[in-house]
C-alpha cells in the first residue's frame, strides 16, 4: 500500500479518458490526489470536476472559453491559466510526480514532452505523441529519467504481462481489436455509413475520433507504432487479431511457446487506475469478470481488405522517419471531414493512402520536423477533401 499521496495533473480532463481518470481519483483519496486539469473549451464540465477534485490550478486552451469560464472558476479558488500552451505549463506544476497525457491528437505532443521534461512521469493516453514523434519522446523520458506508462488497455494489457520477464523471454507481441461496427460488412456497404453509425462502438464508450478510427482500424495500426516505440520491438514482431469480445487486452508470446494474456472487462478504469497507482495495484473499481456469463472468446484475422487502414500504418513505420506523423496528421484531418460529412468513410483510408504515398520521409531530428511534417500532411489532406478526388495510394 503506498504510504502517501500521488498528485496527478489530467491533461484533456474533460474528455472520455480525463473523465474516467476523474472519477478513479474521485474514489481513492489518500491515494491519488488531482493536483491540476488541463481542458480544451468545456468549461461547464471543468467547473463540476474542480467542484469534485479541488485541484490547486486549472487551464483552458480555448482563450474564448477562457474568458467565459474564468470569473467562475477563480471563485472556487483555483489558479486559471487560458490560451495556447495552458496545458504545456500545467503539465509541470509542482506537487504532481504523474502527468496523465490525454489530449486528443497531435495537440498532445508538446504537453507530453514539457512533462518529460520537467521529470514527471507519464501515463500516457495520447498515442499520437509516440505515433508522429516516437524517437524524441522516448529520448525525452530516458533524458529524465521518467517512465511512460501506457492507459491503452491493449498496451496496458502488454505492459502488466512483461512485468518480470527480460527481452530474450518475449518472441512476439499480440494487440487485440474489436474489429468496430462494421467487422464483417461489404466494402461496397461502407459508402454509406454515416458518422452516427461510425461513433457507436460495440463495446468501448469513447470519443468521436478514437471511435471512428476503431471503425478503420485506424486505431490498431496507431497501436502497432505506439507499441514499437514503448516496447522496443519491430514491426515484424507486433501482431494484430480481432477478437470482437474485448476480453482479452493483449497477449505476450514467449520464447518458450507460451502464451500469456491480461483479460478484464472492456472498463477503461483499470488500465488507468493502473497507470496512475504503478508499480502498485489500487483497489477493484471495476465489475468482476464472469467468464462464463461472457461464454466464449473468438479470434479471428483482421481484414485489412476492406479496412486498409491497418495496412498503412505498418506502411508508415517501415519506412520511418516523418512518415508517422504524415500518416497521423492526414488521418486527424480525414476523420474530422467524414466526421463534418464532408468525405465519405472509405474516403478516410483513400485520403491518408494519398498524403502517404505523395510524402517524402525525412529523418526526424527535432521536434520542428515532426511539426514541419504534420503541417504538411494536413495542409495536403485538405486540399484533397476540398477537391473531393482523395486520389490514388492504396494498393
Amino acid at each position: 500500500m503506498a504510504d502517501r499521496e500521488t498528485g496527478v495533473v489530467i491533461l484533456g480532463s474533460t474528455g472520455s479518458i480525463g473523465r474516467q481518470a476523474a472519477e478513479v481519483i474521485a474514489r481513492m483519496p489518500g491515494r491519488l490526489r488531482a493536483v491540476a486539469l488541463a481542458a480544451g473549451r468545456d468549461g461547464a464540465r471543468l467547473l463540476e470536476q474542480v467542484r469534485r477534485l479541488r485541484p490547486e490550478a486549472v487551464a483552458l486552451e480555448d482563450p474564448e472559453a477562457g474568458r467565459a469560464w474564468r470569473p467562475a472558476l477563480e471563485r472556487e479558488g483555483v489558479k486559471v491559466l487560458v490560451g495556447p500552451g495552458a496545458a504545456e505549463e500545467l503539465a509541470a506544476w509542482p506537487g504532481a510526480t504523474r502527468v496523465l497525457s490525454a489530449i486528443t491528437g497531435a495537440a498532445g505532443l508538446r504537453p507530453t514532452l514539457a512533462a518529460l521534461r520537467a521529470g514527471r512521469d507519464v501515463a500516457l493516453a495520447n498515442k499520437e505523441s509516440l505515433v508522429a514523434a516516437g524517437a524524441l519522446v522516448t529520448r525525452q523520458a530516458a533524458a529524465a529519467g521518467v517512465r511512460i506508462i501506457p492507459v491503452d488497455s491493449e498496451h496496458s494489457a502488454l505492459f502488466q504481462c512483461l512485468q518480470g520477464r527480460s527481452p530474450d523471454e518475449v518472441e512476439r507481441l499480440v494487440l487485440t481489436a474489436s474489429g468496430g461496427p462494421f467487422r464483417g460488412w461489404p466494402a461496397e456497404a461502407l459508402h454509406r455509413v454515416t458518422p452516427e453509425q461510425a461513433v457507436r462502438h460495440p463495446n468501448w464508450s469513447m470519443g468521436a475520433k478514437i471511435s471512428v478510427d476503431s471503425a478503420t482500424l485506424m486505431n490498431k495500426g496507431l497501436e502497432v507504432i505506439e507499441a514499437r516505440w514503448l516496447f522496443g520491438l519491430p514491426a515484424s514482431r507486433i501482431g494484430v487479431v480481432v477478437h470482437p469480445q474485448s476480453v482479452v487486452h493483449g497477449l505476450v508470446e514467449l520464447a518458450d511457446g507460451a502464451t500469456v494474456a491480461v483479460l478484464a472487462p472492456p472498463d477503461m478504469r483499470q488500465p488507468i487506475q493502473y497507470a496512475l497507482c504503478y508499480p502498485e495495484r489500487g483497489p477493484r473499481l471495476v465489475e468482476r469478470l464472469d467468464l462464463a456469463a461472457v461464454g466464449k472468446l473468438t479470434f479471428e484475422e483482421p481484414d485489412t481488405r476492406t479496412f486498409p487502414c491497418l495496412d498503412l500504418a505498418y506502411r508508415a513505420l517501415e519506412a520511418g522517419g516523418t512518415a508517422p506523423a504524415v500518416l497521423n496528421a492526414a488521418n486527424e484531418e480525414a476523420v474530422a471531414a467524414f466526421l463534418a460529412g464532408r468525405l465519405s468513410f472509405p474516403g478516410i483510408a483513400e485520403t491518408v493512402a494519398a498524403v502517404l504515398a505523395a510524402h517524402r520521409p525525412r529523418p526526424v531530428t527535432g521536434l520542428d520536423d515532426v511539426l514541419e511534417a504534420d503541417a504538411w500532411a494536413r495542409d495536403q489532406a485538405r486540399a484533397r477533401v476540398a477537391a473531393g478526388a482523395p486520389g490514388p495510394g492504396l494498393r
